[in-house]
């Protein structure tokens, strides 16, 4: 569930039940004012803590994760979101025309495996090369790309080295994309298995419709 939608739901219900706790202190039982804001406050915030746990064991159990799991998942994706900006922030400094569309597809890409798994953390074992090797190599590449690129005198041995870190970063683009469908690898073979199945009912009502045709056809 989005953070600020679970956020909102359980306001929605810590509000409600401090009112509720502060109306039952002060008036049938009695209580003073201060006694009475004390114990709402803390109705209103054991209903948000008890909420955020039912809501994040839920979430745990959608995504078949433990605390532990998860954790290591969140810490490892906080650090590659700021590994990813470097790159982007290096991505868009390099101002040469000939890698234009080799740096729009590793922008994409990144952010979509990036996305994906922050969205269902368990497809982070799919990528754990993308998050333990390859974005950091694409980080190294397109900040020393970016160095050089901008230098205002540039001799042979800056150009090749430009040259050369091109051709690394256009083979790290494929390896990245390879790094996706692995993400969407699980995706893919769910689809193939539901079209089977569709194409086997569907050949199976036509057999059923048009028996003697199909007979013949045999």
């Amino acid at each position: 569930m989005n953070p600020i939608a679970a956020f909102l739901i359980r306001s929605f219900v810590a509000v409600p039940v401090t009112v509720i706790t502060w109306l039952i202190c002060f008036f049938p039982l009695d209580f003073t004012f201060w006694s009475s804001t004390l114990f709402a406050i803390l109705g209103g915030a054991l209903t948000h803590v008890i909420l955020t746990l039912v809501q994040n064991t839920g979430y745990l159990k959608k995504h078949q994760l433990t605390r532990k799991e998860y954790r290591y998942i969140q810490k490892n994706l906080k650090e590659a979101k700021q590994k990813i900006k470097r790159l982007n922030k290096s991505i868009f400094k390099i101002r040469d025309i000939y890698s234009v569309k080799q740096r729009i597809d590793i922008n994409r890409i990144t952010k979509k495996i990036h996305k994906m798994t922050m969205k269902e953390p368990k497809r982070f074992y799919q990528a754990e090369e993308f998050y333990f090797s390859h974005l950091d190599s694409l980080v190294e590449l397109t900040e020393k790309y970016s160095f050089l690129s901008s230098q205002p005198k540039q001799n042979r041995e800056i150009s090749q080295s430009l040259i050369e870190t091109r051709r690394t970063l256009n083979e790290l683009s494929k390896v990245v994309e390879e790094d996706l469908y692995r993400v969407i690898s699980d995706d893919i073979d769910t689809l193939n298995f539901e079209i089977d199945v569709a194409k086997h009912t569907i050949q199976k009502k036509k057999e059923l419709k048009f028996p003697e045709e199909n007979r013949w056809l045999k």
